[in-house]
């Protein structure tokens, strides 16, 4: 089986204004020309500078690793949603991915599992691979249910058909500069596989796990020595264009020992 590739995906939030965006993007994709081929980087920019970072990413050629995500969709196609954007909308600016349940949008958005269940069905009939992010806050890590937090979040946010990606981002680490080490990190790999497959009913999950939280090019090599890890969600460190790539030559799979496989749409 021909591995699959590990996915860096950059989360620019709600940074980067025109000039400062396509810059960024231009020299990512610069410097994307020079990594293994079993890296795919995806850039994830606010809704305001798709179209140009998609046109970036077009102009860098048919092999360039760059693809392109957003940060977020409505569960409907269209209709009467002020300030909402469409999965559908999404797919024909040319995006092919996109973050759905990110902490951020749980906390200060309140979005439920149940509402992100409905965005990600939203995605996928849109054609888009949702990234399905989930994690636990501090106090529910030291009360000891973070097994039972990320239970209950697979549970009620993917579809049973899932076919994207889960990013496992405990919110805890977000912005803090620490993760979680790298024994409880495998732990919670394993876990995560077990619920996938107790979700999905499926024994060979081909849905690949990402790790999120304070990833940084210090941190990378040894959170890519987990032979099973399906890659990184990055956030500040994904707006340096010099610091993004850095860890995507942390990410080659030539480096580990496990091949991944899941669902890398060409």
């Amino acid at each position: 089986m021909i591995p699959s590739p590990r996915l860096v995906v950059g989360n620019w939030k709600m940074n980067g204004l025109c000039e400062q965006s396509s810059h960024l993007a231009r020299a990512v994709a610069e410097g994307a020309q020079a990594l293994p081929d079993d890296v795919r980087l995806v850039l994830c920019p606010p809704f305001t500078q798709l179209a140009s970072v998609h046109g970036i990413i077009n102009a860098a050629g048919p092999d360039t690793p760059l693809w392109l995500g957003a940060q977020d969709c409505h569960t409907t196609s269209s209709g009467p949603h002020t300030g909402d954007i469409s999965a559908d909308m999404l797919s024909d600016l040319g995006v092919q991915y996109v973050i759905l349940g990110h902490s951020e949008r749980r906390q200060a958005n309140g979005e439920t599992d149940a509402l992100i269940r409905r965005k990600v069905e939203a995605a996928e009939a849109a054609g888009l691979v949702p990234i399905v992010c989930i994690g636990e806050t501090m106090e529910e890590r030291l009360e000891g249910r973070t097994t039972t937090v990320l239970a209950t979040q697979v549970e009620g946010s993917l579809t049973d058909d899932f076919n994207g990606v889960l990013a496992y981002e405990p919110v805890w680490a977000i912005g803090s500069g620490s993760v979680p080490p790298i024994d409880e990190l495998e732990r919670i790999l394993s876990l995560l596989h077990g619920l996938l497959q107790s979700r999905l009913k499926m024994d060979d999950i081909r849905v690949p796990i990402l790790y999120g939280g304070s990833v940084t090019p210090a941190q990378a090599p040894t959170i890519f020595s987990i032979g099973s890890l399906g890659g990184v969600l990055v956030g500040s460190a994904s707006l340096e264009a010099k610091s993004f790539l850095r860890i995507a030559e942390s990410a080659s799979l030539r480096l580990s020992a496990q091949p991944l496989s899941g669902p890398y749409r060409s």
